[in-house]
């Protein structure tokens, strides 16, 4: 599909990255802001193997804080890929910046927690390197709801497109005529 402005998401052009949504580092975030995450993110994940959109997933020290989060993993499409790592920014894990250069996609959605570690500094890293990035902010989750609102404001100016899922939805299908448009709507139910 032809791009209509360069800031609108193209599903063709697009990758998801699952930062850290470990159930053990879940259970120290507010309850609902975890909740709310959690269900956003899970449409996400839904979504994109619906359409095809390429999904990254990071887990901050599994050795530690456990495994993905069942409800996440239960939702993966076909092919995602997994990174461990111990560095905040995804891009210190093994493999996970040349598993986005082969993707040939340069449209970067960023779901996870926390918002103002391992988001915003995986956040300015693919900025850094020419990444379009689009941070889901109701799919992000921070100890402290002051700390995720700050983060936001500084990724903004440092460049990063702040949006929601359901922007982010109908970004990638642009149109109710789009043969997953059924789908896709019937998840935000």
């Amino acid at each position: 599909m032809k791009n209509t402005h360069p800031d609108l998401l193209c599903a063709e052009n697009s990758l998801l990255v699952v930062i850290d949504i470990q159930a053990k580092l879940s259970a120290a975030m507010p309850e609902k802001a975890a909740c709310v995450m959690m269900t956003n993110t899970g449409i996400l994940v839904e979504a994109a193997g619906k359409l095809n959109i390429p999904v990254l997933l990071t887990e901050q020290y599994p050795k530690g804080l456990g495994p993905t989060d069942s409800v996440i993993v239960q939702k993966l499409p076909v092919g995602f890929q997994v990174f461990d790592k111990t560095g905040f920014s995804c891009c210190a894990a093994d493999g996970f910046s040349e598993a986005l250069e082969h993707s040939h996609r340069k449209q970067i959605i960023l779901v996870g927690q926390e918002a103002h570690v391992c988001v915003l500094q995986t956040a300015l890293e693919l900025l850094d390197v020419g990444y379009q990035v689009h941070v889901v902010e109701d799919a992000l989750c921070s100890r402290k709801s002051e700390h995720k609102f700050y983060a936001l404001q500084r990724l903004q100016q440092q460049g990063a497109t702040i949006t929601n899922h359901e922007s982010v939805l109908f970004e990638w299908l642009r149109n109710a005529a789009h043969l997953e448009f059924k789908g896709i709507s019937g998840l935000l139910r």
